[in-house]
C-alpha cells in the first residue's frame, strides 16, 4: 500500500494534482487488477456452488494471477469495438486457460458486473486511504484548537471583522467538518455493493445459482449484497459521488481560510516548511503552497460531481453513454479528494500561528471584549472528536 503522502508517478501536474494515496488506487493497473479479481471470485464462487469444477475455477483463478500477462494498451484498442475492455479481456483469459476450464470464465456475468464491481473495489481502496489521511489531518486540527483554545483572534464576517473569537474555535470548526467528511466516506466504503446480473439484470445465464452467487461473490470480495442488480440504478455512484464532493468541499473551505489569514497584509498563520512557497520572480514572497493546491484539487471536484449524477439518468436496463461516461470521472474525482486532502495533511501539520499578529490585527473596538463561549466550544468540538477517534490525545 502506497503512504498517504507520496505522489502519483508521472505527469507534469501529478505532484500537484495527483498528489495521495487514492490516485494509485484507481490508474489503469489497479483498474485491471479489480477486474481480474472479480473474474477470480466469480469462478471460485461459482465452484463453491457446484456450477464448474474447482480444477476449472483454479485454472481462472491462475490465468488472473498476473495483471503482466495482459497488455493494457492492447486492451484499450480493442476495447474500441466493443465500447468497454471487458470482452477482450475476458477473451484473453479464455486463451490462457484449458479449453475444459472455459465454462468457468465470466461465469453468468455481464461486461458491466465486471467493470461495475472494479469500480467499487478501487473506490474502496481508494476511500480507506482517504480515510486514514482524513483522520490524520482532523487530528493536525485538532491539535491546533487545543494548543490555541485561548488565542483570541477578530472573527470575520463577510471579510469584515466582527467580533473576537479564539483561533482554537476556528480551528476547531475545521476540526469537525473534517470529522464529518471522515465519517461519510468510512460509511460509503462499508456500504459498496458487487454487481452481478447478467445482460439485463435477471441472473439469466447463471443456471439457477444467480442469487446464491451473488451472496457468495460479495462475501469474497467484502462487499455488500445488493437487494438488486443496480446496472441502471446509480446510487452506489451517487453515493460516491457526494462522499468524494463533500470532502473536496470541506478542503476547499478550510485551505481558503489558510490562504486569506496568510495574506501578508494578515500575516496571522504560515506554513512552516523550509525551502517552499518562493516565488519565480519574487524572492521575497513565502506562498501557502500547500494550502493553494489543496484548493486547486477540491475545486475540480464540482463539476466532476455534477457529470456523475448525471449518469444516474440511464436508458431502461442498460445505459447507452451514461454508464461509460462513469468510469474516468470517477477516478478525476478520487484522484482529486486523495490530492485535496493530502496537502491539507501537509499544510495543517505543518502550519505556525502568531498569536502577536492576531492580537495586533484586532481593531481598537475589539480589544478586551470577550470571545462568547469560545473556550467551551472547542471543548465540546474536541470532545466530538475523540468519540471518533478513541486513540487521539
Amino acid at each position: 500500500m502506497r503512504p498517504s503522502s507520496s505522489s502519483s508517478e508521472g505527469g507534469l501536474f501529478a505532484a500537484v494534482l495527483g498528489r495521495g494515496g487514492p490516485a494509485g488506487q484507481v490508474d489503469d493497473q489497479a483498474w485491471l487488477a479489480a477486474m481480474l479479481q472479480m473474474e477470480t471470485a466469480l469462478a471460485g464462487a461459482a465452484a463453491r456452488l457446484g456450477a464448474v469444477s474447482d480444477s476449472a475455477a483454479a485454472a481462472v483463478a491462475l490465468a488472473c494471477s498476473d495483471p503482466g500477462r495482459f497488455d493494457l494498451a492492447e486492451l484499450g484498442r480493442q476495447a474500441a469495438a466493443t465500447g468497454n475492455p471487458v470482452p477482450p479481456l475476458v477473451e484473453r483469459i479464455r486463451a490462457l486457460v484449458p479449453p475444459q476450464a472455459g465454462v468457468a470464465v465470466h461465469f453468468g456475468a455481464t461486461s458491466q458486473d465486471v467493470l461495475d464491481t472494479a469500480m467499487v473495489l478501487v473506490s474502496k481502496r481508494a476511500l480507506l486511504l482517504l480515510s486514514e489521511d482524513l483522520a490524520a489531518v482532523a487530528g493536525a486540527a485538532a491539535a491546533l484548537a487545543l494548543t490555541h483554545r485561548d488565542t483570541v483572534m477578530a472573527g470575520r464576517t463577510l471579510l469584515q471583522q466582527a467580533v473576537p473569537i479564539t483561533f482554537g474555535l476556528k480551528a476547531a470548526g475545521w476540526t469537525t467538518m473534517l470529522d464529518g467528511a471522515w465519517v461519510r466516506v468510512g460509511a460509503t466504503a462499508r456500504s459498496l455493493p458487487v454487481q452481478y446480473g447478467g445482460a439485463a439484470g435477471t441472473l439469466a445465464a447463471a443456471e439457477g445459482h444467480g442469487l446464491a452467487l451473488l451472496g457468495e461473490l460479495a462475501a469474497r470480495l467484502g462487499l455488500a449484497e445488493p437487494v438488486l442488480p443496480w446496472h441502471t440504478a446509480r446510487l452506489p455512484v451517487a453515493d460516491l459521488a457526494a462522499a468524494l464532493g463533500a470532502t473536496c468541499g470541506v478542503v476547499a473551505k478550510i485551505a481558503t481560510d489558510v490562504v486569506l489569514l496568510s495574506q501578508t497584509e494578515v500575516g496571522e498563520v504560515s506554513e512552516g516548511v523550509p525551502a517552499r512557497g518562493g516565488s519565480s520572480t519574487m524572492a521575497h514572497k513565502r506562498n501557502p503552497v500547500a494550502a493553494v493546491s489543496a484548493r486547486a484539487a477540491a475545486r475540480r471536484a464540482p463539476g466532476l460531481v455534477a457529470g456523475l449524477l448525471s449518469s444516474m439518468e440511464a436508458e431502461h436496463e442498460r445505459a447507452a453513454g451514461p454508464w461509460h461516461a462513469e468510469w474516468e470521472t470517477l477516478s478525476e474525482l478520487v484522484r482529486a479528494a486523495g490530492s485535496s486532502v493530502a496537502w491539507l495533511r501537509d499544510c495543517l501539520e505543518n502550519l505556525r500561528v502568531d498569536p502577536e499578529r492576531m492580537t495586533a490585527n484586532l481593531s481598537e473596538d475589539l480589544r478586551g471584549v470577550r470571545a462568547g463561549d469560545a473556550q467551551a466550544l472547542v471543548d465540546r468540538a474536541l470532545d466530538s472528536h475523540r468519540s471518533h477517534h478513541p486513540d487521539a490525545s
